[in-house]
């Protein structure tokens, strides 16, 4: 039977079950009908979007001056070597959020994530490729870790690395894969209460737990501003339909005459049948210039009165405010 209702029912229940080491399951339910979804999408955005990883953000190679280029001995060129490196998930022991690092490696052998490790940097993918090199080879270079979340292209932080470095794209984000799935479940004898599950897989820089912990911080974060309209002290308050809003167009209907302009400015308004700031105001800056005998001593004068009050000649009005001004000046000049 239907019943009454006066506010949504609040779920009440979560359950965590742990995969692997990177990756989990979290549910949480139940949820009116459509609530599940409404929370899932937008936690799934930041769960992908503002999770806090490290990245390498730019490397320096002694002996390689671009990207392009390569090192005897190595049996990747630059770009490989580059390409793998992006790869390496790094994790700052310390609470620096800026770490460089130098490396040095020499004699045959093949270079992995676990030899770029001390004790300032943890390096999560241990086994993961780095370089060849062969006896002939003396291999330096430091990188420089930054933590941070998202995404940034190497274009964009040419100017955040030293000129000798050679800027690489940040891949920040921890998570690797999240997915979500809303599934009908009964309550008492309603079907239609949801269910919201969460698979989250990230990679080893932070646990699935913790970075969806994260998730849920910062979307309390961001909705904390709507708090403001518990206290209407600390909102804006803007008036609905200010077509007639003539606090808005206190400036524009003040009358030419009383701008205090030298008699040859106001003449050469005055037989232009301009009587109101406002007329001025409409008109772009090249219709201000065709008025007739208005010379270039008065054009700089006009600038200058329409800067001081707020409106500069050739300010764009919005479309309200316009359509507003022009009925108030019409009903001045009846």
């Amino acid at each position: 039977m239907k019943k009454f209702v006066n506010a949504p029912f609040l779920p009440t229940e979560v359950e965590i079950e742990q995969i692997t080491e990177n990756s989990a399951i979290i549910s949480a339910f139940p949820f009116e009908s459509g609530y599940a979804i409404t929370l899932a999408h937008p936690l799934r955005r930041l769960l992908m979007s503002s999770s806090v990883g490290y990245a390498p953000i730019a490397v320096k190679i002694d002996g390689a001056k671009h990207e392009f280029d390569s090192i005897r001995g190595m049996l990747e060129d630059i770009a490989i070597f580059i390409i793998n490196l992006k790869e390496v998930r790094f994790k700052i022991k310390s609470d620096q959020e800026q770490l460089e690092i130098e490396y040095s490696f020499s004699n045959a052998r093949e270079i992995k994530g676990i030899d770029l490790e001390n004790d300032d940097i943890e390096v999560i993918n241990q086994d993961h490729h780095l370089a060849t090199i062969n006896s002939d080879c003396t291999l330096n270079f430091s990188i420089i870790v930054q933590k941070g979340i998202g995404y940034i292209a190497s274009e964009d932080l040419r100017d955040l690395v030293p000129n000798d470095f050679i800027p690489l794209d940040a891949f920040f984000t921890p998570v690797k894969k999240v997915t979500y799935d809303i599934q009908k479940m009964l309550v008492e004898d309603n079907p239609n209460y949801e269910k919201a599950i969460f698979t989250v897989t990230t990679d080893g820089q932070i646990s699935p737990i913790d970075a969806f912990k994260e998730a849920v911080s910062t979307m309390y974060a961001q909705m904390s501003v709507f708090n403001k309209v518990f206290d209407l002290s600390e909102v804006k308050l803007v008036e609905a339909n200010a077509t007639e809003n003539t606090t808005d167009l206190k400036d524009l209907i003040v009358k030419i005459e009383d701008l205090n302009l030298s008699a040859r400015s106001f003449n050469s308004l005055d037989r232009a049948g301009i009587k109101f700031v406002g007329d001025l105001a409409l008109m772009s800056e090249v219709e201000v210039k065709s008025i007739k005998n208005l010379g270039k001593k008065s054009l700089e004068e006009i600038s200058e009165k329409f800067s001081d009050i707020g409106y500069p000649i050739d300010s764009t009005l919005d479309e309200d405010t316009a359509s507003a001004l022009r009925k108030k000046l019409e009903q001045l000049k009846a």
